[in-house]
């Protein structure tokens, strides 16, 4: 039987994976049961992803897009008179506004890096590529301090299910921007 040709086997696999996570966690994936969710035969996620690590890199790295699509499509982020915290905690708001389980899920898979070394050069590289972007309004060391509490943040919320508070993080994210970088006109 000739071969089928199905150029997106790979990222219907990365698909797989990503939902039986947010199906079944962590504890969940294997390539078996990724391959009877994207209806592949199981070698093929053997042969595309090796190992799980290899599959959870790449799930890992689909996830990241998500923030980091929002993070890019904010205008007011790379406008240098746009109010930085204002612009930040709507952001998140936005962020978490939308499909909760997705959320949950780039996070679950951002600290499956704590017990997987795999994943951890591709959690630097999100936290990498965010403080980069903010780097543009801000110093390097502060922009590194807002993903880290936008982080917080956000795993605040995830785990405590409480509502998202935009007027709390824009408070708490100009504590730590400087008025300058922050966008705000300089008072006299």
């Amino acid at each position: 039987m000739p071969r089928r040709y199905d150029p997106e086997r790979r990222q219907r696999i990365i698909d797989a994976a990503i939902r039986v996570v947010g199906e079944k966690g962590l504890a969940g994936l294997s390539h078996r049961t990724v391959a009877a969710e994207a209806d592949v035969p199981l070698g093929s996620t053997t042969y595309h992803f090796a190992t799980l690590d290899d599959l959870l890199v790449a799930a890992l790295r689909q996830a990241n897009e998500g923030f980091a699509k929002v993070l890019t499509a904010r205008g007011g982020l790379s406008s240098p008179h746009a109010d930085l915290p204002t612009e930040l905690a709507a952001l998140l708001g936005e962020w978490l506004a939308g499909d909760r389980t997705g959320v949950e899920l780039e996070y679950e898979l951002y600290l499956a890096a704590l017990r997987r070394p795999a994943l951890r050069p591709v959690a630097a590289e999100w936290a990498d590529d965010a403080a980069a972007l903010l780097s543009h309004r801000t110093d390097p060391r502060t922009a590194r301090a807002l993903v880290a509490l936008m982080d917080g943040i956000c795993l605040q919320v995830l785990l405590t299910d409480t509502p998202y508070d935009e007027e709390y993080a824009r408070e708490t994210l100009s504590r730590l921007i400087p008025p300058a970088a922050g966008g705000r006109a300089a008072r006299g």
